[in-house]
């Protein structure tokens, strides 16, 4: 009965997962790009030049304190290589130009993003290092134009190597603890990178027609915010971390039109990590992603593993993945809690995937001894064509006692895989016309044996060599 249950959901859910669906509207309907008003305020007014070398931070602070204390508009930044020794700091009511042919660059001193301003980092609270581009509880901000954000980190945020470290450890135990965030502060001694671009508890936002290189860590982190639009932007970072668009704590967001070439992650949807996240409560909810290209060196659609507060609401649409590891995946472990449901994704090409076309995992032993499985259930994934896998085609393994409830996978194909699918502790999981090395699947799969099952520690293997 239960079974049967989960598939009548399942059957329901098919109903929303395009553009055209109330699903997707509804959360259309809350996004807004903000409007501002017809003023242009010079950036070269406030001091700024383009030679590459004079400090242009004070000049481009100063013009955007003006244009939005007097109401706000467009501050346009000159043609040519503009520097700035230090963050950039939007405010409301502001839209920052860079334009065509203007490329802004930052200082690779870590010192310059002092003092450390309040942010979660990889789903933690704690005070770090400013992101290059900021913006602290404002509304109406944009950052556009045709040019060119250079992070310039190669040289020294990208050389930190913070994962696995004592520093890392010690934050996280500091998030389980529920320590004060006031004292989680590590200043000029952090080894942990800043964010390229960071919105912070910010409505109405939006970030378009920009190329974006050389970021320090996360390349666009929305965070806590509201109603935001990334449209047009072209990433090309290859550093370590570099996910494209991580959006966290935040509600009502649409990806559309982007191509990200990145280091780690195309997307990741996050909503913090463990007690810290449970403490905050603030579920990611209403992401629309769609006419997007990936090339990432990691996964292309990510869900996780920072999601403990929960993610729900998720719709990707009319996107091409290149090669990465895995297309379309979904991850959480034993110390996460929290949900991911209500995703629906459509109309995918993918050319090739290392470990697996489609990927579920709950099972990741949990860091930290816990056991708070993470629920998942509701998800819709229609009209796959897959290359090659180098390993799997689908890979679904949830928690005995908390399994993977409620999937409908329809008119997926595969062309090549060693394993066409590995499955444990799933429920309500169905194949509607699933074909993998030219072979139709059963519509009612059955649960496989551990020993074909790819396992978290084969992956972060294959992680670690590239």
């Amino acid at each position: 009965m239960k079974r049967v249950l989960y598939s009548l959901l399942a059957l329901l859910w098919i109903s929303c997962g395009n553009e055209e669906s109330p699903a997707v509207k509804a959360i259309l309907a809350n996004i807004h790009p903000p409007q501002f008003r017809a003023v242009e305020y010079a950036a070269a007014d406030f001091g700024a030049v383009a030679d590459s070398t004079t400090d242009c931070r004070s000049a481009i602070n100063e013009a955007i304190t003006r244009c939005s204390d007097e109401g706000g508009g467009t501050v346009v930044l000159p043609l040519g290589k503009v520097f700035s020794k230090g963050s950039v700091n939007l405010k409301s009511n502001v839209n920052l130009c860079i334009p065509e042919g203007c490329e802004l660059i930052f200082s690779n001193d870590p010192l310059d993003y002092l003092p450390a301003e309040l942010t979660v980092w990889e789903g933690t609270e704690m005070y770090n290092y400013a992101s290059l581009i900021r913006s602290d509880h404002c509304n109406n901000i944009a950052l556009t134009g045709g040019g060119i954000l250079n992070g310039n980190a190669k040289e020294t945020f990208a050389r930190m190597r913070p994962q696995r470290s004592a520093q890392q450890d010690s934050l996280r135990q500091m998030g389980i603890d529920l320590v004060p965030v006031r004292e989680r502060y590590f200043g000029a001694s952090s080894i942990m990178p800043p964010n390229m671009i960071e919105p912070f508890g910010c409505k109405n936002v939006l970030i378009e027609d920009l190329t974006i290189i050389d970021s320090p860590y996360w390349i666009i982190h929305p965070l806590f915010c509201d109603n935001v639009t990334v449209r047009g932007i072209t990433i090309e970072s290859y550093n370590k971390n570099n996910d494209g668009c991580d959006p966290e704590y935040s509600t009502n967001v649409l990806i559309e039109k982007c191509t990200f070439k990145t280091g780690d992650d195309a997307i990741a949807i996050k909503a913090g990590r463990d007690q810290d996240a449970w403490r905050i409560g603030q579920k990611t909810a209403g992401i629309v992603i769609r006419d997007c290209d990936f090339w990432s060196k990691c996964n292309g659609l990510c869900i996780g593993s920072e999601m403990a507060a929960g993610v729900e609401n998720v719709h990707m649409y009319n996107v091409r993945v290149r090669n990465c590891h895995t297309a379309i995946y979904f991850k959480s472990n034993l110390d996460r809690g929290g949900f991911i449901r209500n995703v629906t994704v459509d109309n995918i090409t993918v050319e090739h995937v290392r470990t697996a076309l489609i990927r579920f995992e709950n099972n990741y032993h949990g860091g930290r001894g816990g056991f708070h499985p993470t629920l998942f259930e509701n998800f819709r994934i229609s009209n796959v064509k897959g290359g090659s896998s180098d390993e799997c085609g689908v890979y679904a393994v949830g928690v005995e006692g908390h399994p993977i409830r409620n999937v409908v996978l329809e008119n997926v194909a595969l062309d090549s895989c060693k394993i066409p699918y590995a499955l444990a502790n799933t429920e309500g999981f169905l194949f509607k016309n699933v074909s993998i090395n030219g072979e139709l699947q059963p519509e009612n799969p059955q649960a496989t044996t551990p020993k074909q099952l790819l396992s978290a520690p084969d992956i972060d293997k294959i992680l670690k060599n590239d």
